[in-house]
């Protein structure tokens, strides 16, 4: 028996590592090793009264801690059935759109990309094609002025609160934030050129399962209530308070991240997912660059997250300027939060991180302290898919040269762009 080893998978947050198990040419073992520590932040926040729990769960990670604040509000508001205004779901959705215009930016041309093209980083590609990374760069850059405008700062937000804003941003904030859109729309552009011109990655094909919110409309799908998962042309519909039927965790020997399947089968979250779920939102300017990419939905090539991210980052652009324009044509207006008036119950948030379907679901007493919670994170989600195409990549490459195959897998692992801190999840041991 022989192995391949990827001791630490770089270029992804966290840490993590990929061991494959050959008897032969047949692949016996596949891990996806997840062995950083415990976080123990779902026991912390117990106790803690309503207002304290977002600014906790939203130190699970620093690059989508924008999603964790707004998920962990609204499980929260549903708890207490509390419904804010239309004004503060614009404001909610502005910080999403620019958590994830960084977040995509970050990974497809400071992560992503050197793969393509042979780097071994984007310290490397900058030496050679600078404008590539300065690219990312400026976007994201862009997606960081959005939250910190919004959410008082660009990591951990403070402005938004149960019930809605401390603080409603100035107009002449937002006519800055319109200002950087403009270019950022312009930059779009160049992004797509330089992902329409990145060499096939075709070494991974795989009938998936793909998992994501259904949208209640074209414009706005980073939050509700309905989970659809697609699935060789049959779809199956998971409402937020089922959603144990959906992840269907299980504790998995070699990784502190629990595994999930729907219905027995691994599944995918992410751009991919969201774009396969949602495929009328790719319309007009999105169905062109499609085009361009040479994308197929539904697609059984998981490196196609990429296409889809870059995908989502002209619609994050377009919708975040969009929600800006609504905003000074109608007037800011300096809202009081609503009342919050807490009872004994429980309520589950499923929102799109930028990597995928995101879950908080909270228990309160009736003096609003929480006594069980429960977040399921799209990494998570998405590690028994991870393990499902890295044996296919495996299985699937007739060169067996170690090197070769080391390098798939962690394109292949890229292409997800995990979050390995986030996917840590406590195992209670009775």
């Amino acid at each position: 028996m022989s192995k391949i080893v990827i001791d630490h998978l770089a270029r992804v947050e966290g840490h993590g590592g990929i061991t494959v198990e050959l008897e032969g040419d047949t692949v016996s073992n596949v891990q996806f090793d997840v062995f950083e520590g415990a976080r123990l932040l779902e026991p912390l926040v117990r106790g803690k009264r309503y207002d304290e729990v977002a600014p906790v769960l939203s130190r699970i990670c620093s690059i989508c801690s924008v999603a964790h604040t707004l998920t962990s509000l609204k499980a929260t508001e549903n708890a207490f059935a509390v419904r804010v205004s239309p004004q503060t779901e614009l404001l909610r959705e502005l910080m999403f759109r620019g958590e994830s215009i960084e977040s995509h930016a970050l990974h497809l041309f400071l992560l992503a990309v050197p793969d393509y093209l042979n780097y071994p980083s984007a310290i490397a590609l900058s030496a050679d094609k600078p404008a590539i990374v300065l690219l990312g760069l400026r976007l994201k850059k862009l997606g960081n002025l959005i939250q910190e405008t919004i959410g008082g700062r660009a990591i951990h937000p403070v402005n938004a609160v149960p019930g809605g804003f401390g603080k409603a941003p100035a107009v002449e904030q937002l006519i800055e934030l319109r200002s950087a859109l403009m270019q950022g729309v312009a930059d779009s552009d160049a992004a797509m050129d330089v992902m329409a011109a990145l060499p096939a990655a075709d070494f991974c094909h795989c009938d998936t399962v793909y998992a994501a919110l259904r949208s209640p409309s074209v414009d706005s799908y980073y939050a509700g209530d309905e989970v659809m998962a697609v699935s060789d042309g049959s779809r199956a519909i998971v409402h937020a308070a089922d959603y144990k039927t959906l992840t269907n965790e299980r504790a998995a020997a070699h990784s502190h991240a629990k595994h999930s399947t729907f219905r027995e089968k691994p599944f995918m979250v992410g751009s991919l997912a969201r774009l396969t779920v949602n495929p009328r939102r790719l319309t007009g300017k999105l169905a062109v660059a499609k085009k361009r990419l040479k994308l197929q939905l539904p697609a059984d090539n998981p490196m196609d997250n990429n296409k889809a991210q870059a995908l989502e980052l002209i619609s994050d652009l377009e919708r975040a300027l969009e929600i800006i324009d609504r905003l000074l044509r109608d007037g800011v207006q300096d809202e009081r939060t609503v009342p919050i008036h807490p009872r004994a119950g429980t309520g589950t948030a499923i929102t799109e991180a930028p990597r995928g379907l995101l879950i908080h679901s909270y228990t309160y007493d009736d003096a609003g302290r929480i006594t069980a919670a429960d977040v399921v994170t799209p990494t998570a989600l998405n590690a028994a898919s991870m393990e499902q195409h890295f044996r296919r990549t495996v299985e699937q490459c007739a060169e067996r040269e170690e090197a070769v195959i080391s390098k798939r897998l962690q394109m292949i692992a890229r292409a997800y762009d995990p979050c390995i801190s986030c996917s840590v999840h406590l195992v209670r041991r009775r």
